[in-house]
């Protein structure tokens, strides 16, 4: 469960939203729909004759309905058949704005009480989401508390099932209130970490002092440790009611038979009568000018910040489409005002800016990282200076068609699964009592001009003055880790309770439907071309959109010892000019299309992530090739980016788990393996242009890439169109190979603190080196690393250290494994006073799974799960293309995209049992706390 501090644009739900990041390391890690949407392309570049014919003009609201259920309830409907998924979404219009000081963070504690059981199910209910193989969380907002659950078609009416019971007959138990409590706490100080987050509340309560808005959304550490069971109950009462509920399902399924169903299942729950919770709060959103000194923080931390908001009207406001036009204009890409006057200048390593359009008001922010040689008052000068340009001067026609094409490809791209659809749905029709919302909003933005775009900045840029922030960092510089202490492995303190004899989960699972039928999944078709450049093509026409996913052998492992970074430098200078066109023509080429195309460098490769309009492919396959085949890696681009790694490598420094992670990684492995081998100012500092080019010209070849296009195209012609594009792509010389140095185990515990000054909350990593992906283990492995901590909630860790003894926010294991062996890991967020107990506690799981094995149910359930994940997961263009390159990559069967599921099926306790004895070292692994000192860890015998 995470709160939803960052807003989204109204219109727009990403996948960050979810709290599920795609890719953790390249290729290593676990196993970890769409609407029929097309756009009219405004690129001037297209081509449509890669598109498949007959196409029709839907929209984000076409084919919903919407009932109203006697007591009140709202449920909206949308069928996409597309994949043989659902999801089940319960929006409860109570947050932040509902709440006053006393009882900040009411809501959020609320959110997280409801996955506690009920009166009928008094069981921890991420473990029935679990067990039915749902991808199910929850987030606390100002305006709405939603439960999300994505499953197979055939588990629609168990989720339905389970949402209603606990609408009405959750358990606000006195004693599980106070181990959530502790939960939540240890989530805020986990924000406290972030200095971006510390100048936020402090802007936004500046901002909003006659407003709830203005109160952070999880609450603060005082109000939740007041919190009563009564409290908490009472705004139960109050908020969870059919009539106060939107429920939203979007999916495989039959629009008839799901509102019998609905009926059948929620009517008996009775409307609150009480009216007086339903009344709005009384704001006047006035635009008064605030003061015009800054904000200023003093406090540890990396870079410098720069912070303003400013207050705007709220979602339904006629203005919200010229000020998101507003928006993209001066701060969204490298073809923004302030990117160019600030990041392309060397002033600033990052800007980022949104519309925030709430119920009852909203607010712009913007957010500027300041290079550290950077003055704050200078970066405010330049940011006043760009938005008096914007009112004063004219906006050119340009800008604003550009605008206007991000906008519309982005509220597309990021509605092509059923989970964020579904979002964008319930989002609308909550915020605006009206699901229809968003097809207006793009109709409107359509209707933008020059003249609305400087009268909104007029308006609300020109008539107040924002409240400002500088946060200006005291300490940069983190303290060296601790001693490396080897310790003696023993028991003296057992803080936990023997897990395997867990209650009977099936008992309370509601029925699903065995009777529906599977797909069978489609495989993509492969071709290679002469030069060795491997391309998996599979088309899929339930969107006017394609996906495009690659991977070239160029990874972080072909660092020199003495120049770390440097893979990451080659790939972050790609879109910086090439020999056809410079770094702004290639920017607005793709921004012309609201197009995109990032590379991101992991340790066994560089991975390509880019997605367009259908119509548009033909832009993004050519910028593609142009990019990876003719870069020129321009000095001045390339001393910019060098400075924002630097900026970046502070603030990861700064970061308890980015430290940890660094730390863990350098003692399980040896000097000589490249997973010890991290950039510092110095690595960085010593890298020049000619490395950067013959690193390049060495591995940048097409025998080492493999790409995939996921989407709405016209196979033939799209073949043409990458032979075209890439047939003349030359190989030299060979292929560069490294050779991994073996690891070992080490000889007892090791453990380590390094400390990060100013921070709240320590990140812990436990385990040691792990397995490859070819190992025969693997998939029983995975199945033990599911039932070990795959899921914060329902696992063995999840259930014992967050859920019974409340000692950490999020706890959860990782099986990193790609062509070399990567490590199992553990990771968890603790308070300091409670490291030491969550440290043992987890030694103790490990050590009864070691010795004692798995249960049969325990299997089955996590087979459950982490199957139904998996067929969820490939109902996500994003997700299903990274899967066809990670197995084409890993040398795995093209049959694996359809046989993962059989293989993890197979799997027995006995395999699993072998793996946790085989794979699992309780008494040989790595601990690392990094965030404040734990005294209590350092030079003691581990417990």
């Amino acid at each position: 469960m995470s709160v939803y501090l960052r807003l989204l644009r109204i219109r727009s739900f990403p996948y960050l939203l979810l709290a599920v990041g795609l890719i953790l390391a390249l290729f290593l890690g676990g196993e970890s729909s769409y609407s029929k949407l097309v756009a009219v392309s405004k690129c001037v570049n297209s081509n449509k004759q890669l598109v498949t014919e007959n196409q029709t003009v839907l929209t984000i609201a076409d084919n919903v309905h919407k009932t109203t259920l006697e007591n009140g309830l709202t449920v909206i409907t949308k069928e996409v058949h597309t994949a043989p998924v659902v999801t089940v979404q319960m929006w409860y219009k109570v947050g932040t704005r509902n709440e006053k000081l006393g009882v900040n963070g009411i809501a959020h504690q609320l959110e997280h009480m409801m996955f506690k059981g009920t009166k009928s199910r008094p069981v921890q209910f991420g473990q029935l989401f679990s067990a039915l193989g749902s991808n199910s969380n929850a987030f606390t907002s100002h305006d709405q508390t939603v439960y999300y659950n994505t499953a197979e078609r055939n588990k629609l009416k168990a989720l339905l099932t389970l949402e209603a019971d606990r609408m009405h007959n959750a358990v606000i138990d006195t004693e599980q209130l106070e181990s959530e409590k502790r939960v939540v706490i240890s989530e805020l100080k986990g924000y406290e970490n972030d200095p971006e987050y510390r100048l936020n509340r402090v802007i936004m309560r500046s901002a909003f002092l006659d407003h709830p808005y203005g109160l952070p959304v999880g609450g603060t550490e005082e109000d939740v440790a007041g919190f009563t069971a009564k409290q908490v109950e009472q705004y139960y009462e109050n908020f969870y009611s059919p009539n106060n509920a939107i429920l939203v399902i979007v999916g495989d399924f039959e629009t008839t038979k799901t509102i019998e169903a609905v009926k059948e299942i929620f009517e008996k729950i009775p409307a609150n009568q009480d009216k007086k919770f339903l009344e709005q709060t009384k704001f006047k959103n006035s635009l008064a000018a605030n003061s015009s000194e800054p904000i200023i923080l003093k406090q540890p931390g990396a870079a410098p910040l720069f912070q303003s908001v400013y207050r705007l009207p709220s979602a339904k406001h006629p203005d919200i489409p010229a000020l998101d036009i507003f928006d993209y204009i001066l701060a969204e890409g490298r073809n923004s005002r302030l990117d160019q006057a600030l990041v392309d200048s060397g002033k600033a390593s990052d800007v980022s800016a949104s519309v925030i359009s709430l119920e009852e008001a909203g607010w712009y922010e913007l957010l500027v990282t300041a290079n550290s040689a950077s003055k704050l008052s200078k970066i405010e000068s330049i940011v006043n200076r760009e938005i008096s340009y914007l009112i004063d001067k004219e906006v050119s026609l340009e800008e604003l068609n550009r605008a206007k094409a991000q906008l519309q490809a982005s509220v597309i791209l990021s509605n092509r699964d059923i989970t964020s659809l579904a979002m964008q749905l319930g989002n609308d029709q909550a915020t605006t009592g009206d699901y229809t919302y968003t097809d207006r909003y793009l109709a409107a933005i359509k209707k933008v001009t020059v003249q609305d775009v400087q009268r909104v900045a007029q308006k609300y840029f020109k008539q107040q003055k924002p409240t400002v922030g500088f946060f200006e960092p005291t300490q940069i510089k983190a303290k060296e880790k601790s001693d490396r202490k080897q310790l003696v492995a023993q028991h003296s303190e057992n803080f936990s309770k023997n897990t395997t004899a867990s209650v009977d989960i099936a008992k309370y699972l509601p029925a699903v439907d065995s009777t529906i039928a599977s797909t069978n999944r489609v495989l993509p078709s492969k071709f290679t071309l002469p030069n060795g450049l491997e391309i998996l093509l599979l088309p899929d026409q339930s969107t006017s959109t394609v996906t495009l996913g690659g991977y070239i052998k160029a990874g972080a492992e072909f660092d020199p010892h003495n120049q770390a970074g440097l893979a990451s430098l080659v790939a972050d200078n790609l879109l910086n000019g090439t020999k056809n066109q410079d770094f702004l023509s290639i920017a607005r080429t793709l921004d012309d299309c609201g197009a995109n195309l990032d590379f991101e460098t992991y340790r066994e490769g560089v991975y390509i992530e880019g997605n367009s309009l259908s119509d548009d492919l033909p832009v993004l396959v050519k910028t593609l090739a142009d990019v990876i085949k003719n870069p020129t890696f321009p000095q001045q681009q390339l001393q910019l980016t060098r400075k924002q790694a630097l900026t970046n490598l502070k603030q990861d420094l700064d970061d308890p788990e980015e430290v940890a992670q660094r730390t863990f990684s350098q003692t399980v492995f040896p000097k000589t393996h490249p997973s010890y081998n991290f950039p510092s100012q110095e690595s960085l500092q010593r890298i020049t242009r000619a490395d950067v080019v013959n690193f390049q010209e060495k591995h940048y070849r097409p025998d080492t890439t493999v790409l995939a296009l996921v989407g709405d195209f016209e196979l033939t012609q799209v073949k043409k169109l990458i032979e075209r594009e890439f047939a003349n792509w030359q190989v030299s010389g060979k292929i560069p190979q490294i050779k991994y140095p073996p690891v070992n185990l080490p000889e007892s515990v090791i453990r380590l603190n390094p400390v990060v000054p100013g921070k709240a909350q320590a990140i812990t990593f436990i385990g040691n080196k792990a397995i490859n992906r070819q190992d025969p283990r693997y998939y029983a492995a995975i199945v033990l690393n599911h039932i070990l901590g795959g899921d914060t909630i329902s696992s063995r860790l999840g259930s014992e250290i967050r859920d019974r003894l409340g000692l950490t926010y999020g706890i959860y294991s990782n099986l990193l494994a790609g062509k070399n062996a990567g490590t199992f890991s553990i990771e968890m967020q603790t308070s300091p006073e409670h490291t030491t107990k969550a440290i043992a506690s987890t030694r103790e799981l490990l050590e009864e799974l070691h010795q004692k094995g798995v249960t049969p149910t325990e299997v089955e359930n996590a087979k459950h799960n982490l199957t139904g994940n998996y067929n969820v997961s490939l109902a996500s263009p994003n997700e299903l293309t990274y899967r066809i390159i990670r197995n084409q990559v890993l040398d795995l069967d093209i049959e694996e995209l359809r046989s993962y599921t059989d293989k993890i099926q197979a799997v027995t306790p006995v395999q699993v049992n072998q793996a946790a004895r085989e794979l699992l070292h309780p008494d040989k692994i790595v601990v690392v706390t990094a965030g404040p000192a734990v005294l209590a860890d350092q030079g003691k015998r581990s417990n």
